[in-house]
């Protein structure tokens, strides 16, 4: 452990390469700090490798990741075509988690406060809040799916057509219980969120093996019903040339990016928690491509064992398993409820760990004076009822080609400016104390630099140019891909004259 002098403010630096401040004193009366946003002790940064692994797996197993090659094979991949194009999406997209992960561990803090490096004290509010917006769409995606899990389960327990009528309904095309078991498990969300970190890593802790083993069995069932896993695996693509094929892979493959482009800025809300770089980085390579393959794979068993046990049932009710465990055991409502629970919590362990907690301290980042960690949670609930998840997830095509391909490059534009800010210019070094202090290395212009601002937006207007011209579609198709690179270039072509002139 060593000491040294970081611009008047004192840091203690640990053998492992973690950073700390030794006095918090200065910075607790900036109105850019909160205790929410504050930089975690390094004796309060005991994550594991496992407790990455769980968190990964956690995530992973949810409806999205189980239907996701659902999408694949309705645009006319095979089976195997779909799980690769998942598998080497979660690959590439591991990259820039990684990258973004290591201020995190290394420094203590969370998204939004490392973003303030790049783009100012206030200037972080941009990147922040576009997060936010995602992720409160994220959240409401995954709270009707776990409030569908949730009306399932209790029509097991109660009676189907008791429950079903107990509210009336059609209330907006949904029954009244549907919109009563969305709100109950939007509340068990909210509630968890309010509990706090702590029990957030118990939770995705617990779920991470349960919901692994409980899908297995159903893998397992399904199949003993079907006397084997059925023609689904079997089935040809339908694309007839490499280019065809290669029109529906590129946007698919910027889609599957898009899946977790999100976490690959706000890592460092988890990743400030780490005991240590390695075993935050082990967990995250062992866990995150491998989750996402196992458990796409084990949806496109499932589902084709299903098409086996009901031959005439249209594919979009055997993609979604909280339909397809209604049929399978309608007549044992005891094993219906057990499996709803297996899908809620799995359902709850990915919306509260990847929905809100960045969330939550990007809306505190935003006014750190007024919003807690508690009331940024609440607000993502809140505007993620607002976007109507029910409409997102109607369609899968709108989904993954839409909903995932077209926020990627606005992410993917954040994600180049991050990285190149922290890892090309900066080499790794932050004023720790800085990032919460006005008038200190990050206060740019009133609190923004519009250097990175100015990438972002080029970024940005590259990756989507292409969805409202036509000829131009393939920089959307690639909208990740586009997004980074140009707002790397740009924010690095930008900065070095002034970091000379400063040298």
């Amino acid at each position: 452990m060593s000491q040294f002098q970081s611009e008047g403010h004192r840091l203690v630096e640990h053998s492992d390469g973690r950073v700390e401040l030794a006095d918090e004193t200065e910075i607790k009366s900036s109105p850019f700090y909160n205790h929410d946003l504050a930089p975690v002790k390094v004796v309060d940064r005991n994550w594991s490798t496992y407790s990455y692994i769980a968190l990964w797996f956690a995530m992973s197993a949810c409806i999205p990741t189980y239907m996701m090659s659902s999408g694949l094979i309705a645009n006319g991949m095979n089976a195997w075509q779909s799980i690769f194009t998942i598998l080497l999406g979660n690959t590439i997209v591991l990259l820039p988690i990684l990258l973004n992960s290591h201020p995190g561990t290394k420094y203590g803090i969370p998204f939004p406060v490392f973003a303030r490096a790049a783009y100012g004290t206030m200037g972080s509010n941009l990147p922040a809040l576009m997060r936010a917006i995602v992720a409160c769409g994220w959240f409401g995606i995954q709270a009707w799916i776990g409030g569908q899990a949730f009306n399932t389960m209790f029509g097991a327990l109660i009676g189907i057509n008791v429950w079903r009528a107990l509210l009336g309904g059609p209330y907006f095309d949904y029954m009244g219980t549907e919109w009563l078991s969305f709100a109950l498990f939007w509340g068990l969300n909210i509630l968890i969120v309010f509990r706090g970190m702590d029990v957030l890593k118990k939770v995705e802790s617990l779920a991470a093996p349960f919901v692994l083993i409980m899908t297995f069995v159903l893998l397992v069932w399904t199949v003993n019903l079907a006397h084997g896993v059925g023609d689904l695996l079997h089935e040809k693509s339908k694309f007839a040339t490499f280019g065809e094929f290669w029109a529906v892979f590129i946007p698919s493959l910027t889609g599957m990016i898009g899946f977790w482009a999100t976490l690959s800025l706000n890592m460092p809300d988890f990743t400030r928690f780490g005991h240590s770089q390695k075993e935050q980085t082990i967990g995250q390579v062992i866990a995150l491509p491998t989750a996402m393959a196992i458990f796409s794979a084990m949806g496109v068993m499932i589902t084709s064992a299903a098409v086996v046990i009901y031959p005439t049932v249209a594919m979009d009710q055997l993609w979604d398993p909280v339909k397809l465990l209604g049929r399978l055991g309608a007549d044992q409502p005891a094993v219906v409820a057990i499996a709803m629970f297996t899908v809620a919590l799995a359902t709850l362990s990915v919306n509260v760990a990847a929905n809100v907690v960045s969330p939550a301290n990007d809306f505190a980042n935003a006014f750190p004076r007024f919003i807690t960690f508690k009331v940024g949670g609440l607000i993502t609930g809140l505007v993620g009822v607002l976007m109507q998840p029910w409409r997102l997830i109607a369609d899968p095509h709108g989904y993954i080609f839409v909903w995932l391909q077209g926020y990627s490059g606005g992410l993917g534009s954040i994600a180049g400016v991050l990285i190149a800010d922290y890892w090309i210019l900066r080499k790794t070094k932050l004023e720790l104390a800085d990032l919460y202090l006005p008038g200190g290395a990050y206060q740019y212009r009133s609190g923004w630099n519009f250097v990175a601002v100015l990438a972002t937006i080029a970024g940005c207007a590259l990756a989507w140019v292409g969805a409202f011209v036509p000829t131009l579609k393939p920089l959307y198709d690639y909208g990740w891909f586009v997004g980074f690179f140009v707002s790397m270039a740009v924010y690095v072509a930008l900065s070095l004259p002034g970091q000379k002139q400063k040298s």
